[in-house]
């Protein structure tokens, strides 16, 4: 049987000891990446392509590019497709890096007027792209209140009861 000698168990511990701090740092370096999560879906600019104003239907749109989660809230004028991206670093609250919503109005018969995205800039709502046959988006209030809560959303919020 082979005795450790007391120079031996001195190099031991101290390579334990560093593996032991790289270890440590390469957690607190992990715990520092953020976790990026996104709610809701936006068609793509090559989806929307595909619709034609003034001559498309809603139902030709639903098979297009499929239908929101959120739709006009008077006399269902138009549809809202609504993509927010979060940013969680460590323990602090998620906080919502980016917003954009596809907003895609009908006249009365049912045919395509507009088709506008939205985004974020400086945490205010602008006109990313815009297909349009007249002068604006019918239920812009909607909008603003959809764009306007960034900042104002919770942890709790996100998790739920």
């Amino acid at each position: 049987m082979e005795r450790i000698t007391d120079m031996e168990g001195g190099r031991f511990r101290a390579r334990a000891a560093r593996a032991a701090v790289i270890g440590a740092l390469i957690a607190l370096v992990a715990a520092c990446a953020p976790i990026v999560t996104r709610h809701g879906y936006v068609p793509t600019d090559e989806d929307l392509q595909d619709i034609v104003v003034g001559v498309d239907t809603r139902e030709s749109v639903a098979s297009a590019v499929g239908r929101p989660s959120a739709a006009g809230i008077l006399s269902d004028s138009g549809w809202y497709y609504v993509e927010s991206r979060f940013e969680t670093r460590g323990w602090r609250e998620p906080r919502e890096v980016d917003r954009q919503v596809v907003a895609i109005s009908f006249d009365d018969s049912g045919v395509v007027t507009n088709i506008e995205r939205f985004g974020l800039e400086r945490g205010r709502v602008v006109v990313l792209s815009r297909r349009v046959t007249d002068s604006n988006v019918k239920g812009i209030g909607f909008l603003q209140q959809l764009m306007g809560n960034i900042g104002r959303v919770t942890a709790d919020q996100l998790v739920g009861d």
